[in-house]
């Protein structure tokens, strides 16, 4: 089982059945993978694939399999959780302590072709708002180097809110090293960095918007007695895979390139009107205007 064969399944879903649907197929499909596949889809699950149109429905249910995928991964790691089918005013995804304590969380995907991203593409205040007094800790799951590397106003908002932001490449290494809560074992320490972030004497106030990473890497790693050096070198091995995984869409982008150069003017007006929707939209209106 690979990503690209878990692309293929969305994008299937998303033209054969409706949203709701569609949703609950890849909830059941997930849960019914084994651990090692849910691992190998996690390394690439952060980047949206070139193949996924944009703002579409198949991108909508892409977002909704990284939901998923990641209520999984709460579960792998020992926290059973769901992803919400409508979000409406709440979490995408809950999940529930042995401890006691409860999360939400937010899944974030982008595309390697995505130009610079700002503070609302990452909802801290949303995450905020959908742990209210109910939730104990909200997380922030994003692709680790599309975070923003140096300063950001994301990272004293994720403070002055007490967001947790991580990455898939933070879920990653847990799951390879098989790290899961139990009676002698509790994450909280980690969902509940920002609150120690923002006690640590080391931090001035000028710095909260300053990237947190170093800092969280080496939390998570104590907390689970883990040398941070072997975290960097996982980064190391994510950024190969990125690599890799951006030749693979070059390689589709340049051949949906060369097939575009070599359409026909009339071909060509075609499909353009058809990327645009004019020619739906003029059925629409006349359909409307003769029923009246």
């Amino acid at each position: 089982m690979s990503f690209n064969h878990f692309t293929e399944i969305i994008i299937k879903l998303s033209a054969t059945k409706k949203f709701i649907e569609a949703t609950e197929q890849i909830k059941s499909y997930v849960n019914d993978l084994d651990r090692q596949t849910v691992i190998e889809i996690v390394k690439d699950i952060g980047t949206i694939p070139e193949c996924i149109e944009a703002s579409s429905s198949s991108e909508k249910l892409f977002s909704k399999a990284s939901d998923c995928i990641l209520a999984r991964c709460f579960s792998e790691l020992g926290l059973p959780s769901i992803a919400v089918n409508e979000r409406g005013n709440s979490a995408d995804i809950v999940a529930r302590s042995i401890h006691g304590y409860t999360l939400v969380a937010d899944a974030k995907t982008f595309r390697l072709s995505r130009t610079a991203k700002n503070q609302k593409d990452f909802k801290i205040d949303t995450l905020s708002n959908w742990r209210g007094s109910e939730h104990d800790f909200a997380l922030l799951v994003a692709p680790y180097f599309q975070y923003p590397n140096t300063v950001s106003q994301i990272y004293s908002s994720a403070l002055d809110k007490q967001v947790c932001l991580l990455s898939w490449e933070h879920i990653l290494f847990l799951l390879v090293n098989n790290v899961a809560e139990s009676d002698t074992l509790s994450l909280e320490a980690v969902w509940n960095a920002p609150v120690r972030l923002a006690r640590d004497t080391r931090i001035a106030y000028a710095d909260r918007m300053n990237c947190q990473f170093p800092y969280i890497n080496q939390m998570l790693c104590d907390r689970i007695s883990i040398p941070v050096e072997k975290f960097n070198e996982q980064l190391n091995n994510c950024k190969e895979t990125i690599r890799s995984r951006g030749n693979y869409e070059l390689e589709y982008l340049n051949t949906e390139k060369e097939a575009i150069t070599a359409l026909t003017r009339d071909e060509a007006i075609y499909e353009l009107l058809k990327s645009k929707k004019v020619l739906e939209r003029i059925s629409t209106i006349e359909k409307f205007v003769s029923s009246l």
